[in-house]
């Protein structure tokens, strides 16, 4: 198979929701079906001990949340589709930012009950204004939820996008039938008695008169609905999909697998293939060009406990990778051999030959790799655009419990920080230690792996709120430090301040008009 039809192949996609939404058990089921697992286990199947393949941290098989992105890949219908399931805490948000970042589509999912909710329009916002092509799962059909049609209304009114169902609901919670296909032309038996899971539509598109479902009113119920869509809703463009302007619709229920092998069909049929990206300069790098390219989206220290490694992820931009090939690391202008590289089944991996554009590998990383760097070969020199980062809002004071323990503290401090979702920052004046977070949960997080990975347990103490502001080396002066506005250095050494609040900052302003202070660190 050539370079091109490999890449043709490729559908990588990340799938967002607000926390509980079942957007961990609908990876589940996805993976089911592409065979990388024999059985689903759900997130809350905790007696069992068969937690969510995607969910591999010891925390997040306690709590029964994901904190971190897994990525997974299988084979499904002639497609190789890199999955990316992403934390749903809004803590974790930026984490899920970059991880969209290295996607060409996203999967939305939406519990029928409660509709959209505050982290999926923030999820939503990051999609569309990358212009990401969106589908809709609404899922939990089997319970009792809100009506269909005002759930669609909702897409239009709070997120601002137009919406098409591909399937429609015959019933929902105890009087849940199965899916009207549109699609497909037939209904999408809910349990079905005889065993026969699809009922086909007649030469006259619709189902046989002489079928049971007929006589149902759930039924009929769904056709009127059926006929107002056909008549008065949005028609199905491809190219509005691909442009991100149209979500398809699909309903089902991902617990009891209801509705998802029929979405992943038609998702992979009409998924884009995988788009190109921009560099710093605006140029476009297209995934046919022959020359190899990638940018590094995670880093994840200690997924195989064993070894306490820490894997960069890279999205392969264009080009092929093969193994131990050299490649530019552009941020620092030097080579490096990709020699040790893996494919990703959540915490399962194994070593991996060539990977084309649109693939996620990841590479073992010694310390050499920050979230954002650009890799190339050949006459690709230019980094790609940079990933949005966030300033931290809530900070911690942070020492080793046990002094003795000092070596293992600074080492997990080090990892961890370099996966970017904590920042550290150290006190001009004492050297204390202090860490800046987006959420709360961020530190819990932190703690917890502090003890398990590194085994060394941490004193943290709240400093509240701070506002960040860097300045230039040759403004830095020892005296300006007070308890309102902390003097500090980044991990990168670079100058800055955590001010108390805004009123410390404009004071701090106004007692020092000459130096400029910056939201983010300039050269």
């Amino acid at each position: 198979m050539t370079l091109q039809e490999e890449i043709k192949k490729r559908r990588t996609f990340a799938i967002i929701s607000h926390p509980d939404a079942g957007k961990t058990t609908i990876t589940e089921q996805l993976l089911k079906f592409g065979g990388a697992i024999r059985e689903a286990g759900t997130v809350k199947a905790r007696k069992t001990g068969n937690f969510a393949k995607s969910d591999w941290m010891d925390i997040e098989k306690e709590r029964g949340i994901s904190v971190t992105s897994s990525v997974m890949q299988f084979d499904y219908a002639g497609k190789r589709v890199n999955i990316l399931d992403t934390p749903g805490h809004e803590d974790f948000s930026e984490d899920t930012y970059r991880t969209l970042m290295a996607v060409d589509a996203a999967v939305m999912v939406i519990d029928s009950a409660k509709g959209i909710e505050a982290q999926t329009k923030k999820l939503f916002q990051v999609v569309k204004r990358r212009g990401i092509p969106v589908f809709t799962f609404i899922n939990k059909l089997d319970r009792d939820g809100r009506e269909p049609l005002d759930l669609l209304s909702e897409l239009e009114e709070i997120l601002g996008i137009a919406s098409v169902p591909m399937n429609w609901p015959i019933g929902m919670g105890k009087n849940f039938q199965g899916l009207y296909d549109f699609t497909h032309g037939r209904v999408e038996v809910y349990q079905p008695e005889d065993g026969k899971r699809f009922v086909e539509f007649d030469e006259n598109g619709e189902v046989p008169a002489s079928h049971p479902l007929t006589k149902n009113p759930f039924f009929t119920q769904a056709l009127e609905d059926a006929e107002l869509l056909l008549d008065a809703g949005n028609q199905f463009s491809e190219e509005e999909v691909v442009a991100g302007q149209l979500t398809p619709v699909f309903f089902g229920s991902a617990l009891t697998s209801f509705g998802v092998e029929t979405f992943l069909e038609t998702f992979l049929e009409y998924a884009p293939e995988p788009h190109s990206h921009k560099t710093v300069d605006e140029e476009e790098i297209e995934p046919l060009n022959p020359d190899f390219s990638g940018f590094i989206f995670k880093i994840q220290a200690n997924m195989d406990p064993r070894h306490r490694d820490r894997i960069a992820f890279v999205r392969i931009v264009s080009g092929e990778f093969e193994r131990g090939m050299d490649v530019n690391l552009v941020r620092t202008g030097k080579k490096v051999k990709l020699s040790n590289v893996t494919q990703f089944m959540a915490e399962s991996r194994e070593n991996v030959e060539n990977a084309v554009a649109g693939d996620i590998i990841g590479v073992y990383d010694t310390g050499t790799y920050q979230v954002g760097d650009t890799l190339t070969t050949g006459k690709l020199k230019k980094a790609f655009e940079p990933l949005p980062t966030f300033t931290p809002e809530l900070f911690m004071r942070v020492q080793a419990k046990n002094v003795m323990k000092q070596k293992s503290f600074q080492k997990g401090i080090d990892q961890l920080v370099q996966e970017g979702a904590i920042q550290l920052y150290k006190s001009y004046t004492t050297g204390d230690i202090m860490l800046g977070a987006v959420g709360q949960l961020q530190f819990e997080v932190f703690k917890d792996r502090m003890e398990r990975e590194y085994n060394s347990e941490t004193i943290m103490t709240p400093m509240g709120s701070k506002t960040v502001r860097w300045i230039k080396e040759e403004d830095l002066d020892e005296k300006m430090s007070s308890s309102r506005n902390i003097l500090a250095r980044d991990r990168f050494d670079h100058p800055l301040f955590l001010f108390e609040n805004e009123f410390a900052m404009r004071w701090f302003q106004d007692k020092y008009p000459d130096v400029e202070l910056l939201e983010q660190f300039s050269v």
